[in-house]
């Protein structure tokens, strides 16, 4: 079983409108603040983001922000973070957030929580990193999703062991054990991280 010191999370700028979603990103942050996982993210304080922060900031644990400076102000910064780390560009940010994190979890969101959890899994897929990748299901927010992801493992165009890169469950104490007890399959590494 391995130790998640560090987990980054992605998630929606905007709050949505289940209750539940907010209600579990919120207590995901209060459960890194007890396990002692810090919390690395996009620096925000508003919606599913600016939860999960305030859930740990909460309960006494460690957040650290990373964020571009063009977005300082479009996204709202999130002023009681533990750490707020500032770069140039997305790339520069999500590069940040990978080597800062042991693991990472999406919450519901839109375009850019997708596009940040399918550039993590296509890392993963290419050998750049072994670690675990997690989707928090509540209210079956991605099973459609999911579905669509299995359409693909059966038309060909995704292996099945690449799809089992991602570790999914509703309840937060069983993603989290599920990735605690994550074994990365042997991929070939024929990229560097500087090649990304």
């Amino acid at each position: 079983m391995r130790s998640l010191k560090s987990i980054a999370v992605f998630c929606g700028s905007s709050e949505g409108n289940d209750l539940k979603i907010i209600d579990d990103a919120r207590a995901l942050g209060k459960q890194f603040a007890q396990d002692s996982i810090t919390l690395v993210y996009g620096g925000a304080k508003i919606g599913i983001m600016g939860e999960v922060a305030s859930g740990v900031l909460e309960a006494k644990g460690t957040v650290i922000g990373v964020i571009p400076e063009f977005l300082k102000q479009k996204e709202v910064v999130h002023h009681g973070l533990s750490e707020l780390i500032t770069v140039e560009t997305m790339h520069q940010r999500k590069l940040k957030i990978q080597d800062l994190s042991e693991g990472f979890i999406a919450l519901p969101g839109g375009f850019g929580t997708l596009e940040e959890l399918f550039e993590i899994i296509t890392w993963g897929q290419l050998g750049l990193h072994q670690k675990p990748i997690g989707i928090l299901n509540t209210n079956g927010f991605y099973n459609e999703l999911l579905q669509f992801m299995e359409h693909m493992v059966r038309k060909g165009f995704l292996k099945m062991e690449n799809y089992e890169l991602l570790v999914v469950d509703a309840s937060i104490a069983g993603l989290l054990q599920k990735m605690k007890d994550y074994m990365p399959k042997q991929v070939p590494k024929w990229l560097k991280s500087d090649r990304t």
